[in-house]
């Protein structure tokens, strides 16, 4: 009703007014489109804020209301897990507002249950999301549920948390706006205690926050919203990436003097004394087990544990593995497990 009318406010008399609908995976877009006024670039980040009057900045100011019909429908739209934009190409060539919204639930496992399930090697794949909105929570819990995942929702840090430790996700689903902080300071703390897969969803498509997501590790970045195919298969590629990422490491565990690397539970111990390493400190030891009785030079160190964006920075390795020969008992002048080859790179023996 608001859409209709404003677009009949600010329109002619004798125009047109077109509304149209389609269907995108799983979810529906209507758009209202009119031949009217039209909106000024500088006036549309303001379109949807309460009490805003575009039409302040016309000669004309003759249209009655109080600047909230815009706010109310985008409150709308995202209490149901979608989003409303409005487009003009300028004064004087009309408007369109777009909102998209999911499907109803019917729909939804209607479509679910002709997708593809690609459960985990070992059984049900457990996939976290992070997300403070618990329409998005219920919606991705439909499509993944239907798909033979299992999904365990989280809406702040500390919830994230307790479940990344109790539950061991597989996979997360990370939203990059949370009322108390964003995205890439929770990827930071998920780095600090796991190497897990980390997908951002976020309704933000700016080149330089998905580069930032990309360079800081994660797997993919899925813009709001998205069809259930496209999700399913995002999630999908992750988990068969890190299948087979699982699958090329020895099933044999690594034994040198005192230390004991267990591939199979990523666990590290000393004298049988466990050893509490960063996913990117177990990442670089394993690395080193793997290839033990060779060197690794520094360029391939770091493109196997940080990605090939960080070759060149020797000072980042030398920093962290300083840090894992504290952590493991090691001296760097007199080496039992971590050894330097000068200008090279560094090496393990064979256990």
């Amino acid at each position: 009703d608001n859409l209709l009318s404003n677009a009949s406010k600010y329109s002619p008399e004798s125009s047109t007014i077109r509304v149209a609908g389609s269907r995108d995976g799983f979810f529906v877009s209507i758009s209202v489109r009119d031949e009217g006024r039209g909106i000024l670039s500088d006036q549309q980040a303001r379109l949807f804020k309460k009490y805003s009057r575009i039409d302040d900045d016309w000669s004309e100011r003759k249209v009655a209301g109080e600047g909230l019909g815009l706010a109310i429908c985008k409150g709308i739209v995202e209490a149901h897990g979608g989003r409303i934009e409005a487009e003009s190409e300028g004064e004087g060539r009309g408007t369109r507002i777009t909102f998209t919204i999911p499907q109803a639930v019917d729909a939804v496992q209607e479509e679910a249950a002709g997708d593809t399930v690609v459960p985990s090697a070992g059984g049900q794949s457990r996939i976290l999301a992070v997300d403070d909105e618990p329409q998005v929570l219920w919606l991705l819990r439909n499509i993944l549920s239907a798909n033979g995942h299992k999904l365990f929702g989280a809406s702040n840090a500390g919830e994230m948390m307790r479940l990344l430790e109790t539950e061991r996700p597989h996979l997360v689903l990370l939203d990059l706006m949370l009322p108390d902080v964003n995205g890439f300071d929770l990827m930071g703390r998920i780095r600090e205690v796991s190497d897990v897969p980390v997908i951002f969803l976020s309704g933000n498509d700016q080149e330089q926050n998905v580069v930032r997501a990309l360079n800081m590790g994660a797997e993919d970045y899925v813009m709001k919203p998205f069809s259930s195919t496209e999700l399913l298969a995002r999630v999908s590629l992750s988990l068969r990436r890190r299948r087979a990422a699982d699958e090329t490491m020895p099933r044999q565990p690594y034994r040198m003097g005192d230390l004991t690397i267990n591939y199979a539970n990523r666990s590290v111990t000393v004298s049988g004394r466990p050893v509490r390493l960063s996913p990117t400190e177990y990442k670089l030891l394993s690395e080193l087990s793997i290839s033990a009785g060779r060197t690794l030079t520094r360029d391939q160190i770091m493109d196997r544990v940080w990605g090939p964006e960080y070759s060149g920075e020797g000072g980042l390795l030398r920093a962290t593995v300083k840090n894992l020969r504290h952590k493991l008992g090691d001296d760097a002048n007199s080496p039992r497990y971590i050894f330097t080859e000068p200008r090279v790179g560094y090496r393990m023996e064979q256990s």
